[in-house]
């Protein structure tokens, strides 16, 4: 079983910057990746980011590059979200999960984090 938990959300506004943290505990962390997931009132939930275990590998949407950095601390077993640049389109709950896919999607996540409110102001 993986566990995690996000923290670090808030309300900016626009232009601002904000880190998000997401906590995970567990055995065989190693195994996932570990993405970043938002959803945004009456939209469905979309993928932001993910990163290797090991943070060899990284990808971002396109809504996000360039704007957000995902890392990753193995020590403190936490991946963090860097989202500078805030737009108020960025507006959403984000969520942490954890994947056996590189490519994670709605269909493939194996555990989810219970979400952490951003909320950013014109």
């Amino acid at each position: 079983q993986v566990q995690l938990v996000e923290s670090g959300g808030g309300l900016v506004q626009a232009g601002d910057s904000l880190r998000l943290s997401c906590a995970a505990s567990g055995r065989t962390l190693s195994r996932y990746t570990y993405s970043w997931f938002r959803q945004a009132p009456g939209k469905e939930r979309e993928f932001g980011a993910v990163i290797s275990w090991n943070g060899a590998y990284t990808y971002y949407a396109d809504s996000v590059k360039g704007r957000f950095t995902i890392s990753r601390d193995n020590a403190k077993n936490t991946v963090s979200l860097q989202m500078n640049s805030l737009k108020p389109e960025d507006t959403a709950v984000y969520y942490c999960a954890a994947s056996t896919s590189v490519v994670p999607n709605l269909n493939n996540i194996n555990y989810w984090g219970q979400g952490t409110q951003v909320t950013v102001s014109s």
